[in-house]
């Protein structure tokens, strides 16, 4: 079963992310990184660019209303996820509760992906996109 574990920041999360020696911060997300791929489960894991260099598209109005970060009125922000192939949902949690960024300001959703085998099989669509999977090798 694949899990999204989706790191989530506050504003005192990003502080006190600022405090910490960047070198040693890669050091310790990089220890982490490893024991995941050590253990077969990481499919993939990335962080995101600063909230201000971000775009949010609202579909509130029409036409959708496209604006500029930072997010004035957002209380925690979406900044890395990994995405990992483990057999339950209490696995996933606990290589959540290993992440290393944690403490006062910081969260980590999980979140199961479901398969596409989890879709009906005889839609249009779903046909369309295993097609396009199974030609680029991601089934």
């Amino acid at each position: 079963m694949k899990y999204m574990l989706i790191m989530r920041a506050t504003d005192e999360g990003y502080a006190n992310m600022g405090e910490l020696d960047f070198d040693k911060m890669l050091e310790t997300i990089g220890a982490f990184n490893e024991e995941l791929i050590r253990a077969g489960v990481l499919l993939a894991a990335e962080g995101l660019s600063e909230a201000s260099e971000g775009i949010v598209v609202d579909y509130s109005a029409e036409p959708p209303v496209v604006t500029d970060g930072p997010y004035g009125e957002t209380k925690e922000l979406f900044n890395g996820f990994y995405l990992l192939n483990v057999s339950s949902k209490e696995e996933a949690v606990e290589w959540a509760k290993r992440l290393p960024m944690t403490g006062p300001g910081f969260k980590t959703e999980i979140r199961r992906v479901p398969s596409i085998d989890e879709f009906p099989q005889d839609n249009e669509w779903i046909q369309k996109e295993r097609a396009w999977r199974e030609a680029h090798g991601q089934l």
